[in-house]
């Protein structure tokens, strides 16, 4: 089992024996949908050991009525909320957990700050392991009781996310369980780099140019970083090969955001750290130092919007394009308008909008019950 690196505490990164793989893209279009299509650039080494909830192959949409509003070439939005528990974590869940059963892991802990915990929950009840989690008490309750119908042990915390996994450390340390928060074990972010896989796939084996991406962890922008780097050593990309990457985060609580602005390269907590996308209510990412690190060689950016932005943002999308989004994804629209105002972006580019999960679960920004 591998968690960090011993002496610096750096997150591990798979690697893999690509030029030896003998994989080609064609074969990839003659596979079944979803995630495992990818199986050779995956963790597990024997399909016994997956588990396969339906991950993967979500669609990617063009949203052609505000790409009109906002005067864009070409508009995407990749929709994570199709998978498996509504969420991006699916992928993650699917990959390092498989991996966790095939080393005989039986119990794994994590602080999240809410989907994390219900994507361990759902795919460590096929796998057998014993998931136990720690969330804010703010957390939204439906994905608590979702959380608690697969099984999983729930323990309610006041604070942060921060909060929750120092608790879940101190327990794991102390009952012999396997750590499974963000950027903390090497597989997670295995799963979530299979959304550039298939981005790269969509649009004819090219990258977008602009990838927007809403960072509480950051595990998802530094995937989409790592299968465009694994897609060029394969020789499968045309044209574009790495997208410009973009990091959104809310005003109460970017740190990202604030050390990008400031030329560093490391981030500090926020002192109160608020917003109402618990997704990205995390003061100081595991992997702050790679995310800043990606944005810039990426010739990207970060950006923050307001509370009031992405509520309002939730509205237009489901009003414009059908589509009821979490508030963490509603954030990317109001960060592109300010970056094409500002020029950092521009009309000609091919923008996709990576949307991380279904709004289902957050009534209490659309004005539901």
């Amino acid at each position: 089992m591998q968690t960090v690196c011993p002496d610096c505490g750096g997150s591990w990164l798979a690697e893999y024996a690509l030029e030896e793989s003998g994989l080609d893209r064609s074969e990839i279009a003659r596979r079944p949908r979803g995630m495992w299509r990818y199986r050779e650039v995956l963790p597990v080494r024997e399909q016994a050991n997956v588990v396969d909830l339906g991950e993967g192959s979500t669609p990617t949409l063009r949203l052609r009525r505000i790409e009109a509003d906002l005067g864009l070439g070409e508009l995407w939005l990749k929709d994570e909320g199709a998978n498996p528990t509504g969420t991006f974590k699916a992928r993650g869940a699917a990959a390092a957990y498989s991996r966790a059963r095939e080393l005989g892991v039986s119990d794994i802990a994590m602080g999240t700050a809410g989907n994390a915990g219900s994507a361990l929950a759902a795919y460590a009840a096929p796998a057998g392991i014993t998931a136990h989690v720690a969330m804010p008490r703010f957390t939204p309750d439906a994905i608590k009781a979702e959380c608690r119908a697969y099984g999983a042990e729930v323990v309610e915390v006041d604070g942060p996310i921060s909060v929750a996994g120092k608790l879940m450390s101190e327990r794991a340390a102390a009952n012999g369980w396997f750590e499974g928060s963000t950027l903390k074990e090497p597989y997670r972010i295995e799963g979530k780099k299979t959304m550039g896989y298939e981005l790269a796939e969509f649009f004819g084996w090219q990258m977008p140019d602009v990838v927007l991406y809403p960072t509480g962890g950051g595990v998802g922008l530094i995937g989409i970083w790592k299968a465009a780097l694994e897609m060029e050593r394969l020789g499968w990309l045309d044209g574009r090969r790495m997208p410009r990457l973009v990091a959104v985060q809310a005003s109460g609580c970017d740190p990202i955001v604030a050390a990008y602005r400031a030329g560093s390269a490391s981030a500090e907590a926020p002192e109160s750290p608020h917003t109402l996308a618990a997704g990205l209510l995390v003061p100081l990412p595991y992997g702050h130092r790679l995310v800043l690190r990606i944005v810039k060689e990426t010739d990207g950016a970060a950006i923050s919007v307001e509370d009031s932005e992405l509520a309002a943002a939730v509205a237009v999308l489901a009003e414009r394009e059908g589509l009821l989004l979490c508030p963490e994804a509603a954030a990317l629209l109001p960060a592109l308008k300010s970056l094409l105002c500002s020029g950092v972006i521009s009309a000609d580019e091919r923008v996709v909008l990576l949307s991380t999960g279904n709004g289902l679960k957050y009534p209490h920004v659309y004005g539901g019950d």
